[in-house]
Protein backbone atom coordinates (compact mmCIF):
# COMPACT_ATOMS: atom_id res chain seq x y z
CA UNK A 1 0.00 0.00 0.00
CA UNK A 2 1.16 3.95 -0.22
CA UNK A 3 1.18 5.05 2.96
CA UNK A 4 1.74 8.57 5.25
CA UNK A 5 3.36 8.70 8.39
CA UNK A 6 3.06 12.10 9.93
CA UNK A 7 5.23 12.25 12.48
CA UNK A 8 8.49 10.85 13.13
CA UNK A 9 8.68 10.51 16.91
CA UNK A 10 8.71 7.09 18.69
CA UNK A 11 5.99 5.62 17.22
CA UNK A 12 5.74 7.50 13.72
CA UNK A 13 9.04 6.22 12.98
CA UNK A 14 9.06 2.93 14.02
CA UNK A 15 5.62 2.32 12.42
CA UNK A 16 6.90 3.86 8.94
CA UNK A 17 9.52 1.45 9.41
CA UNK A 18 8.36 -1.58 10.28
CA UNK A 19 5.54 -1.31 7.03
CA UNK A 20 7.90 -0.01 4.58
CA UNK A 21 9.82 -3.38 5.86
CA UNK A 22 6.75 -5.31 4.74
CA UNK A 23 6.99 -3.97 1.15
CA UNK A 24 4.93 -0.86 1.82
CA UNK A 25 5.25 2.30 0.10
CA UNK A 26 6.03 4.67 3.13
CA UNK A 27 6.50 8.82 3.19
CA UNK A 28 6.96 10.06 6.73
CA UNK A 29 6.04 13.64 7.20
CA UNK A 30 8.38 15.45 9.68
CA UNK A 31 8.45 19.08 10.56
CA UNK A 32 11.11 18.94 12.88
CA UNK A 33 14.43 19.90 10.93
CA UNK A 34 16.68 18.93 13.11
CA UNK A 35 15.02 14.74 13.56
CA UNK A 36 14.71 15.36 9.31
CA UNK A 37 18.36 16.54 8.68
CA UNK A 38 18.97 13.34 10.46
CA UNK A 39 16.98 11.15 8.96
CA UNK A 40 18.21 12.62 5.38
CA UNK A 41 21.57 11.04 6.21
CA UNK A 42 19.83 7.58 7.34
CA UNK A 43 20.09 8.18 11.20
CA UNK A 44 17.91 7.78 13.69
CA UNK A 45 17.07 10.73 15.89
CA UNK A 46 16.26 8.31 19.12
CA UNK A 47 17.70 5.77 20.49
CA UNK A 48 16.12 2.28 19.65
CA UNK A 49 17.69 -1.25 18.99
CA UNK A 50 17.74 -2.19 15.54
CA UNK A 51 15.88 0.85 14.34
CA UNK A 52 18.75 2.62 12.48
CA UNK A 53 19.84 -0.65 10.31
CA UNK A 54 16.31 -0.97 9.36
CA UNK A 55 15.64 2.25 8.97
CA UNK A 56 18.91 2.69 6.37
CA UNK A 57 17.64 -0.43 4.73
CA UNK A 58 14.77 1.26 3.69
CA UNK A 59 15.68 4.25 2.76
CA UNK A 60 18.29 2.86 0.55
CA UNK A 61 15.68 0.73 -0.91
CA UNK A 62 13.30 3.34 -1.31
CA UNK A 63 10.34 2.45 0.47
CA UNK A 64 10.99 4.63 2.81
CA UNK A 65 11.14 8.66 2.64
CA UNK A 66 11.05 11.69 4.60
CA UNK A 67 9.78 15.38 3.77
CA UNK A 68 8.79 18.23 5.47
CA UNK A 69 5.80 18.86 3.44
CA UNK A 70 2.38 17.26 4.25
CA UNK A 71 1.06 17.59 0.79
CA UNK A 72 3.87 15.48 -0.53
CA UNK A 73 3.46 13.09 1.95
CA UNK A 74 -0.50 12.46 1.48
CA UNK A 75 0.11 12.48 -2.32
CA UNK A 76 -1.85 9.13 -3.77
CA UNK A 77 -1.44 7.99 0.02
CA UNK A 78 -4.12 5.21 0.55
CA UNK A 79 -4.20 5.22 4.55
CA UNK A 80 -2.36 8.25 6.59
CA UNK A 81 -1.67 7.65 9.95
CA UNK A 82 -1.26 10.12 12.49
CA UNK A 83 1.43 9.88 14.63
CA UNK A 84 2.13 13.12 16.18
CA UNK A 85 2.96 14.00 20.17
CA UNK A 86 -0.30 14.84 22.67
CA UNK A 87 1.81 15.98 26.16
CA UNK A 88 0.20 16.42 29.13
CA UNK A 89 -1.38 19.42 29.68
CA UNK A 90 -1.64 21.76 32.71
CA UNK A 91 -4.56 20.22 33.86
CA UNK A 92 -3.15 16.52 32.73
CA UNK A 93 -5.08 16.04 29.95
CA UNK A 94 -3.73 15.14 26.88
CA UNK A 95 -3.34 17.86 24.34
CA UNK A 96 -4.70 17.29 21.10
CA UNK A 97 -3.47 20.78 19.89
CA UNK A 98 -0.85 18.72 17.25
CA UNK A 99 -3.33 16.25 16.53
CA UNK A 100 -6.47 18.74 15.83
CA UNK A 101 -3.95 20.61 13.67
CA UNK A 102 -3.08 17.99 11.37
CA UNK A 103 -7.03 17.08 10.78
CA UNK A 104 -7.15 20.92 9.28
CA UNK A 105 -4.27 20.71 7.54
CA UNK A 106 -6.03 17.52 5.65
CA UNK A 107 -9.24 19.03 5.32
CA UNK A 108 -7.45 21.81 3.52
CA UNK A 109 -5.34 19.30 1.54
CA UNK A 110 -6.47 15.99 0.69
CA UNK A 111 -7.50 15.63 -3.07
CA UNK A 112 -9.38 12.21 -2.80
CA UNK A 113 -10.76 9.69 -0.06
CA UNK A 114 -8.34 7.94 1.79
CA UNK A 115 -8.58 6.00 5.53
CA UNK A 116 -7.21 8.68 7.68
CA UNK A 117 -5.81 6.27 11.33
CA UNK A 118 -5.03 7.98 14.60
CA UNK A 119 -1.94 6.05 15.86
CA UNK A 120 -1.00 8.75 18.53
CA UNK A 121 -2.91 8.09 21.85
CA UNK A 122 -5.53 10.02 22.48
CA UNK A 123 -9.07 10.18 24.67
CA UNK A 124 -11.89 8.56 23.90
CA UNK A 125 -13.94 11.10 21.50
CA UNK A 126 -11.15 12.39 19.64
CA UNK A 127 -11.66 10.17 16.26
CA UNK A 128 -14.54 11.66 15.91
CA UNK A 129 -13.41 15.37 16.59
CA UNK A 130 -10.91 14.36 13.80
CA UNK A 131 -13.19 13.76 11.36
CA UNK A 132 -15.46 16.61 11.88
CA UNK A 133 -11.95 18.53 11.24
CA UNK A 134 -11.59 16.80 7.68
CA UNK A 135 -14.59 17.24 6.49
CA UNK A 136 -15.26 20.71 7.71
CA UNK A 137 -12.12 21.64 5.37
CA UNK A 138 -13.43 19.22 2.62
CA UNK A 139 -16.75 20.70 2.57
CA UNK A 140 -15.15 24.68 2.76
CA UNK A 141 -13.34 23.66 -0.39
CA UNK A 142 -16.95 22.03 -2.35
CA UNK A 143 -15.59 18.73 -2.33
CA UNK A 144 -17.82 15.97 -0.80
CA UNK A 145 -16.19 12.90 -1.05
CA UNK A 146 -15.77 11.03 2.52
CA UNK A 147 -12.93 10.30 4.54
CA UNK A 148 -13.21 7.84 6.89
CA UNK A 149 -10.87 7.59 10.55
CA UNK A 150 -10.21 4.72 12.14
CA UNK A 151 -8.51 4.32 15.43
CA UNK A 152 -5.25 1.90 15.68
CA UNK A 153 -3.43 2.24 19.09
CA UNK A 154 -0.19 1.32 19.65
CA UNK A 155 1.28 -1.28 22.18
CA UNK A 156 4.73 -0.35 21.48
CA UNK A 157 7.40 -1.03 24.58
CA UNK A 158 10.57 1.56 24.37
CA UNK A 159 13.84 -0.93 23.97
CA UNK A 160 11.62 -3.60 22.31
CA UNK A 161 9.30 -1.78 20.05
CA UNK A 162 10.83 -3.34 16.80
CA UNK A 163 10.10 -6.43 17.89
CA UNK A 164 6.78 -5.44 19.31
CA UNK A 165 5.94 -4.38 15.82
CA UNK A 166 7.02 -6.87 13.71
CA UNK A 167 5.20 -9.52 16.24
CA UNK A 168 2.44 -8.17 17.99
CA UNK A 169 0.70 -9.55 20.61
CA UNK A 170 -2.65 -7.80 19.53
CA UNK A 171 -3.29 -5.67 17.19
CA UNK A 172 -6.69 -3.07 18.11
CA UNK A 173 -8.39 -1.80 15.08
CA UNK A 174 -11.89 1.14 15.96
CA UNK A 175 -13.58 1.60 12.97
CA UNK A 176 -17.08 2.04 11.83
CA UNK A 177 -17.06 0.40 8.51
CA UNK A 178 -16.15 -2.98 7.45
CA UNK A 179 -14.30 -1.46 4.14
CA UNK A 180 -12.06 -0.10 6.83
CA UNK A 181 -11.53 -3.17 9.37
CA UNK A 182 -10.22 -5.13 6.00
CA UNK A 183 -8.04 -2.46 4.70
CA UNK A 184 -6.13 -2.60 7.99
CA UNK A 185 -6.56 -6.14 8.23
CA UNK A 186 -5.23 -6.64 4.99
CA UNK A 187 -2.05 -4.12 6.27
CA UNK A 188 -1.11 -5.94 9.46
CA UNK A 189 -1.56 -9.33 7.90
CA UNK A 190 2.04 -10.20 7.17
CA UNK A 191 2.46 -9.03 10.94
CA UNK A 192 -0.31 -11.76 12.03
CA UNK A 193 0.73 -14.79 10.33
CA UNK A 194 1.54 -17.19 12.82
CA UNK A 195 -1.32 -15.90 14.79
CA UNK A 196 -4.14 -13.89 13.74
CA UNK A 197 -4.67 -11.28 17.03
CA UNK A 198 -6.20 -8.54 15.40
CA UNK A 199 -9.34 -7.06 17.50
CA UNK A 200 -11.94 -4.75 15.65
CA UNK A 201 -14.15 -2.73 17.68
CA UNK A 202 -15.96 0.87 18.07
CA UNK A 203 -14.01 3.73 17.84
CA UNK A 204 -14.12 4.82 21.55
CA UNK A 205 -13.20 1.36 22.62
CA UNK A 206 -10.42 0.84 20.69
CA UNK A 207 -9.22 5.05 22.27
CA UNK A 208 -10.19 3.69 25.38
CA UNK A 209 -8.48 0.16 25.68
CA UNK A 210 -4.79 1.80 25.35
CA UNK A 211 -5.62 4.25 28.47
CA UNK A 212 -7.33 1.42 30.13
CA UNK A 213 -4.29 -0.92 29.61
CA UNK A 214 -1.15 1.20 29.91
CA UNK A 215 -3.43 2.46 33.82
CA UNK A 216 -3.47 -1.16 34.81
CA UNK A 217 0.08 -1.95 34.51
CA UNK A 218 0.87 1.01 36.53
CA UNK A 219 -1.21 -0.27 38.93
CA UNK A 220 0.63 -3.31 38.85
CA UNK A 221 3.65 -1.39 39.58
CA UNK A 222 2.47 1.05 42.21
CA UNK A 223 0.64 -2.13 44.04
CA UNK A 224 3.43 -3.96 44.68
CA UNK A 225 5.93 -0.90 45.12
CA UNK A 226 3.60 -0.14 48.12
CA UNK A 227 3.93 -3.73 49.14
CA UNK A 228 7.86 -3.31 49.35
CA UNK A 229 6.89 -0.17 51.44
CA UNK A 230 5.33 -2.62 54.01
CA UNK A 231 7.81 -5.30 53.76
CA UNK A 232 10.97 -2.91 54.75
CA UNK A 233 8.96 -2.92 58.30
CA UNK A 234 8.16 -6.70 58.61
CA UNK A 235 11.66 -7.82 57.83
CA UNK A 236 10.01 -9.13 54.33
CA UNK A 237 12.13 -9.50 51.05
CA UNK A 238 9.62 -8.68 48.58
CA UNK A 239 11.48 -10.67 46.27
CA UNK A 240 10.70 -13.47 47.88
CA UNK A 241 6.70 -11.84 48.01
CA UNK A 242 7.12 -11.64 44.69
CA UNK A 243 7.99 -14.84 43.43
CA UNK A 244 4.73 -16.37 45.28
CA UNK A 245 2.52 -14.29 44.01
CA UNK A 246 3.78 -14.29 40.49
CA UNK A 247 3.22 -18.35 40.54
CA UNK A 248 -0.47 -17.64 40.97
CA UNK A 249 -1.60 -17.52 36.54
CA UNK A 250 -4.54 -14.87 37.76
CA UNK A 251 -1.87 -12.70 38.30
CA UNK A 252 1.28 -13.48 36.33
CA UNK A 253 5.02 -12.47 36.64
CA UNK A 254 4.79 -9.12 34.84
CA UNK A 255 5.35 -5.69 35.53
CA UNK A 256 5.46 -6.49 39.38
CA UNK A 257 8.45 -6.07 40.26
CA UNK A 258 9.06 -3.47 42.81
CA UNK A 259 11.70 -0.96 42.18
CA UNK A 260 11.93 3.23 42.36
CA UNK A 261 9.19 4.28 40.22
CA UNK A 262 8.16 4.41 36.47
CA UNK A 263 8.68 6.91 33.98
CA UNK A 264 8.89 7.50 30.45
CA UNK A 265 6.48 8.60 27.63
CA UNK A 266 3.26 6.40 28.09
CA UNK A 267 2.57 5.31 31.93
CA UNK A 268 3.14 9.05 33.53
CA UNK A 269 0.96 10.45 30.46
CA UNK A 270 -1.55 8.22 30.24
CA UNK A 271 -2.86 8.05 33.85
CA UNK A 272 -3.20 11.89 34.24
CA UNK A 273 -5.12 11.51 31.09
CA UNK A 274 -7.44 9.07 32.39
CA UNK A 275 -7.85 10.82 35.96
CA UNK A 276 -8.86 14.21 34.09
CA UNK A 277 -11.00 12.13 31.71
CA UNK A 278 -13.17 10.51 34.69
CA UNK A 279 -12.98 14.54 36.64
CA UNK A 280 -14.66 15.33 33.61
CA UNK A 281 -17.37 12.79 33.41
CA UNK A 282 -17.83 13.29 37.49
CA UNK A 283 -15.97 10.29 38.51
CA UNK A 284 -13.21 10.37 41.54
CA UNK A 285 -10.63 8.05 40.10
CA UNK A 286 -9.19 6.58 43.55
CA UNK A 287 -7.44 4.12 42.38
CA UNK A 288 -6.00 6.14 39.58
CA UNK A 289 -5.20 8.99 42.08
CA UNK A 290 -3.23 6.32 44.37
CA UNK A 291 -0.92 4.80 41.86
CA UNK A 292 -0.29 8.20 41.05
CA UNK A 293 0.71 9.28 44.14
CA UNK A 294 2.57 6.36 45.02
CA UNK A 295 4.54 6.44 41.71
CA UNK A 296 5.63 10.06 42.81
CA UNK A 297 6.52 8.83 46.34
CA UNK A 298 8.74 5.68 44.99
CA UNK A 299 10.86 8.03 43.18
CA UNK A 300 11.67 9.64 45.81
CA UNK A 301 12.94 6.72 47.83
CA UNK A 302 16.58 5.96 46.67
CA UNK A 303 17.22 9.44 47.63
CA UNK A 304 15.70 8.76 50.95
CA UNK A 305 17.44 5.90 51.86
CA UNK A 306 20.73 7.11 50.75
CA UNK A 307 20.41 10.17 52.93
CA UNK A 308 19.67 8.02 56.15
CA UNK A 309 22.60 5.54 55.59
CA UNK A 310 24.72 9.13 55.69
CA UNK A 311 22.41 10.17 59.00
CA UNK A 312 21.68 13.35 56.27
CA UNK A 313 25.37 14.63 55.61
CA UNK A 314 25.38 14.39 51.90
CA UNK A 315 27.61 17.26 51.14
CA UNK A 316 30.17 16.40 49.65
CA UNK A 317 30.15 12.93 49.68
CA UNK A 318 30.52 10.87 45.66
CA UNK A 319 27.71 9.02 44.94
CA UNK A 320 28.06 6.79 42.00
CA UNK A 321 24.94 6.21 39.58
CA UNK A 322 24.52 3.23 37.34
CA UNK A 323 21.65 3.63 34.78
CA UNK A 324 19.54 7.37 34.20
CA UNK A 325 17.23 6.25 31.23
CA UNK A 326 13.43 5.33 32.53
CA UNK A 327 13.92 1.81 31.35
CA UNK A 328 17.04 -0.44 29.73
CA UNK A 329 16.73 -0.20 25.79
CA UNK A 330 16.01 3.33 25.53
CA UNK A 331 17.86 6.95 26.01
CA UNK A 332 14.39 8.43 26.80
CA UNK A 333 14.57 10.39 30.12
CA UNK A 334 11.08 11.25 30.35
CA UNK A 335 9.51 11.16 33.60
CA UNK A 336 13.03 9.35 34.64
CA UNK A 337 13.55 8.49 38.76
CA UNK A 338 17.39 8.73 37.81
CA UNK A 339 16.32 12.96 37.45
CA UNK A 340 14.64 13.21 40.63
CA UNK A 341 17.68 11.49 42.33
CA UNK A 342 19.91 13.58 40.50
CA UNK A 343 17.89 16.74 41.18
CA UNK A 344 17.90 15.97 45.32
CA UNK A 345 21.15 14.77 45.52
CA UNK A 346 22.63 18.19 43.66
CA UNK A 347 20.50 20.11 45.85
CA UNK A 348 22.25 18.61 49.06
CA UNK A 349 25.51 18.98 48.07
CA UNK A 350 26.90 15.83 46.84
CA UNK A 351 29.17 14.93 43.73
CA UNK A 352 27.28 12.57 41.62
CA UNK A 353 29.25 10.02 39.09
CA UNK A 354 26.98 9.02 36.68
CA UNK A 355 27.01 6.39 33.65
CA UNK A 356 24.38 5.02 31.12
CA UNK A 357 25.17 3.25 28.01
CA UNK A 358 22.69 6.44 26.21
CA UNK A 359 21.62 8.46 27.88
CA UNK A 360 24.49 10.23 29.28
CA UNK A 361 24.63 12.98 26.81
CA UNK A 362 20.36 13.56 27.76
CA UNK A 363 21.15 14.41 31.35
CA UNK A 364 24.23 16.66 30.85
CA UNK A 365 21.76 18.97 28.32
CA UNK A 366 19.55 18.94 31.59
CA UNK A 367 22.24 20.01 34.05
CA UNK A 368 24.62 22.06 32.29
CA UNK A 369 25.88 24.14 35.45
CA UNK A 370 26.23 21.06 37.54
CA UNK A 371 28.53 19.54 34.59
CA UNK A 372 30.51 22.84 34.05
CA UNK A 373 31.22 23.03 38.04
CA UNK A 374 31.77 19.33 38.30
CA UNK A 375 29.12 18.84 40.79
CA UNK A 376 27.88 16.20 37.89
CA UNK A 377 30.25 13.92 36.29
CA UNK A 378 28.84 11.43 33.19
CA UNK A 379 31.57 8.70 32.51
CA UNK A 380 31.86 6.30 29.40
CA UNK A 381 33.08 3.39 32.14
CA UNK A 382 30.64 1.64 34.80
CA UNK A 383 33.81 1.67 36.54
CA UNK A 384 35.23 4.82 36.13
CA UNK A 385 32.17 6.39 38.01
CA UNK A 386 32.74 3.85 41.30
CA UNK A 387 36.17 5.19 41.90
CA UNK A 388 36.41 7.10 44.98
CA UNK A 389 32.41 6.43 45.59
CA UNK A 390 30.75 7.07 49.07
CA UNK A 391 28.21 4.80 46.99
CA UNK A 392 26.94 3.10 44.25
CA UNK A 393 22.77 3.55 43.02
CA UNK A 394 21.70 1.19 40.36
CA UNK A 395 18.74 3.08 38.98
CA UNK A 396 18.11 1.88 35.95
CA UNK A 397 18.95 -2.26 34.97
CA UNK A 398 20.44 -2.41 32.13
CA UNK A 399 22.19 -5.76 30.75
CA UNK A 400 25.51 -4.35 31.76
CA UNK A 401 24.81 -4.22 35.61
CA UNK A 402 23.59 -7.69 35.93
CA UNK A 403 26.96 -9.38 36.64
CA UNK A 404 29.54 -6.52 37.13
CA UNK A 405 32.87 -6.79 38.40
CA UNK A 406 31.90 -6.74 42.58
CA UNK A 407 35.48 -7.27 43.22
CA UNK A 408 36.86 -4.47 41.22
CA UNK A 409 33.95 -2.02 42.28
CA UNK A 410 34.82 -3.38 46.07
CA UNK A 411 38.74 -1.93 45.32
CA UNK A 412 37.50 1.21 43.84
CA UNK A 413 35.16 2.21 45.89
CA UNK A 414 36.10 4.38 49.53
CA UNK A 415 32.98 2.60 51.21
CA UNK A 416 30.98 -0.45 49.57
CA UNK A 417 27.68 0.44 49.59
CA UNK A 418 24.77 -0.53 46.88
CA UNK A 419 21.57 1.00 46.49
CA UNK A 420 19.78 -1.38 44.55
CA UNK A 421 16.84 0.66 43.11
CA UNK A 422 15.77 -2.79 41.06
CA UNK A 423 16.29 -5.34 43.59
CA UNK A 424 18.74 -6.65 40.31
CA UNK A 425 21.47 -7.93 42.88
CA UNK A 426 21.58 -11.21 45.34
CA UNK A 427 22.08 -9.94 48.45
CA UNK A 428 23.92 -12.59 50.47
CA UNK A 429 26.47 -12.89 47.30
CA UNK A 430 27.24 -8.98 47.70
CA UNK A 431 27.39 -9.22 51.19
CA UNK A 432 29.93 -11.92 51.10
CA UNK A 433 31.95 -9.29 48.87
CA UNK A 434 32.53 -6.76 51.45
CA UNK A 435 29.33 -4.99 50.64
CA UNK A 436 26.30 -3.20 52.53
CA UNK A 437 23.29 -3.99 50.53
CA UNK A 438 20.26 -1.64 50.61
CA UNK A 439 17.44 -2.69 48.13
CA UNK A 440 13.61 -1.94 47.53
CA UNK A 441 11.31 -3.57 50.47
CA UNK A 442 14.45 -6.19 51.26
CA UNK A 443 15.73 -6.48 54.63
CA UNK A 444 19.79 -4.28 54.89
CA UNK A 445 22.23 -6.80 54.64
CA UNK A 446 25.72 -5.64 55.80
CA UNK A 447 26.90 -3.46 57.91
CA UNK A 448 29.27 -0.54 58.03
CA UNK A 449 29.99 3.23 59.08
CA UNK A 450 29.31 6.28 57.38
CA UNK A 451 32.63 8.40 58.06
CA UNK A 452 32.96 11.66 57.63
CA UNK A 453 33.01 13.31 53.84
Amino acid sequence: MRLCVIGAGYVGLVTATCFAEMGNQVMCVERDPFRLARLAKGQAPLYEPGLESMLQDQVAAGRLGFTASLAEGIDRADVIFIAVGTPSGEDGSADLSHVLEVAEELGAGLKRPCLVVDKSTVPVGTAERVADRIHSGLAARGLGFRVEVASNPEFLKEGSAIEDFMRPDRVVIGCESPEAAECLRRLYAPFLRNHDRLLVMGLRAAEFTKYAANAFLATKISFMNEMAGICARLEVDIEEVRRGVGSDKRIGTHFIYAGCGYGGSCFPKDVRALIRTAEQEGIEPGILRAVEARNALQKTLLYQSVREHFNGFLKGRVIALWGLAFKPGTDDLREAPSLVLLEALLQAGAKVRAHDPVANAGVAARFPRAVETGQLRLDDSPYEVTDGADALVLVTEWKQFRQPNFERIRGLMRMPVIFDGRNLYEPEQLVESGFVYRGVGRPQRGHCKATAA
